[in-house]
């Protein structure tokens, strides 16, 4: 592939020509509106409040704030412990059960990080995000969003109508929850499971931080149903030990593991590999914001390579021959290799970041 940008207004030109457009969301989504607060190294400072000794002491050994690249190295070593000293089972449940503590801290650090109110960002910067949003949703659009963002930036853009008094993007968006109908007045909707699956187009790959399972059901928190912002009603349920539905495993292998574990995540799961594997009329264009590549994600991203998408396109921000941006190229490449030579090649372009305007 080649290292030269193009706009995302002649990404979308390319993409005119096939008959389907999606979009999958990663970390840089949330981080590209908020980077002193979703970037990784904010997120350790707000852990790092409730984090044991030991757990601060590995971070600090392994040189890194990437919670994901701890976990793995835990639970890593938790299996090496249990060939080299299999006796020592305290050990083994010592390190799993840290790796567990991590990922409590990490969900505790996105809620208490997470800006209050949907009010925290300006109505402009709303009215960006739909307005990109509106490429893949919007009233002359037929795609569908994919996510392993987990916070509630992409609910918000999409519920934000009051921002478009003047501008009126209209977005078609259902995320497949309806309201309980045997307690119609609950806090909460509930996923309607494989019978929301023909209209739904919202897809949190990686769970969200507003769902969360009741193990009857599937729930989301929202504000209409209680007055109540998100983020206070997540902090209470984290009070009350009552987790999000929430994909923070530290490799690929572990993630589909709980994703297969969970009915919603699989179904998502499900909905981008048909939407990998089925090869339309015209053809089917997919662009990527805000992700890396990196093989912990290998279990949604290989089935790019080994589908049938026709093009891909991939943001980059700032210089393509950052050491940063050509990582990003070459695990792209690694993904383009894998296409099947029964398949249509995989074409690939990658834009600029800042020119897609996501968030003004």
């Amino acid at each position: 592939m080649t290292n030269e940008l193009i706009s995302f207004e002649d990404a979308l030109d390319a993409a005119s020509a096939y008959g389907k457009k999606h979009l999958l969301l990663g970390n840089g989504f949330s981080i590209a509106c908020k980077p002193d607060i979703f970037a990784y190294g904010s997120l350790f400072e707000e852990a790092k409040k409730t984090m044991s000794k030991e757990l601060a002491a590995i971070f600090a050994a392994m040189g890194t704030q990437d919670f994901e690249e701890v976990i793995r190295a835990l639970q890593h070593a938790a299996a090496i412990v249990k060939v080299y000293r299999p006796k020592l089972v305290s050990i083994k449940r010592l390190l799993l059960g840290d790796a567990e503590k991590l990922k409590t801290d990490l969900i505790q650090a996105v809620a208490g990080r997470h800006p209050s109110r949907p009010n925290d960002i300006a109505d402009e910067r709303y009215t960006a995000c739909r307005s990109f949003l509106s490429n893949f949703v919007g009233e002359e659009a037929n795609g569908k969003i994919y996510t392993m963002n987990y916070v509630l930036l992409l609910y918000w853009a999409l519920m934000h109508e009051e921002a478009d008094v003047t501008t009126r993007i209209a977005l078609k968006h259902d995320d497949g929850f309806r309201k309980d109908q045997e307690d119609y007045d609950a806090a909460y909707v509930e996923w309607q499971g494989e019978g929301a699956a023909h209209s739904q187009n919202i897809h949190y790959l990686h769970g969200a931080l507003h769902l969360f399972d009741a193990g009857y059901q599937l729930q989301k928190y929202t504000w209409v149903n209680t007055g109540k912002a998100l983020v206070d009603q997540a902090k209470e349920a984290l009070e009350e030990n009552l987790f999000p539905v929430f994909v923070a495993e530290g490799n690929s292998k572990s993630k589909l593991t709980k994703i297969q574990h969970s009915a919603y995540l699989h179904h998502n799961f499900k909905s981008f590999a048909g939407v990998c594997q089925t090869k339309s009329r015209d053809g089917t264009a997919l662009f990527v914001y805000g992700h890396s590549f990196a093989k912990n994600d290998a279990h949604v991203l290989n089935m790019i390579g080994n589908g049938k998408i026709a093009h891909l396109f991939v943001s980059l921000f700032g210089d393509p021959s950052s050491k940063v941006n050509q990582t990003i190229c070459a695990n792209i490449d690694k993904i383009v290799g894998l296409r099947p030579r029964a398949f249509p090649m995989l074409k690939v372009d990658c834009f600029d970041a800042a020119s897609a305007k996501v968030w003004g």
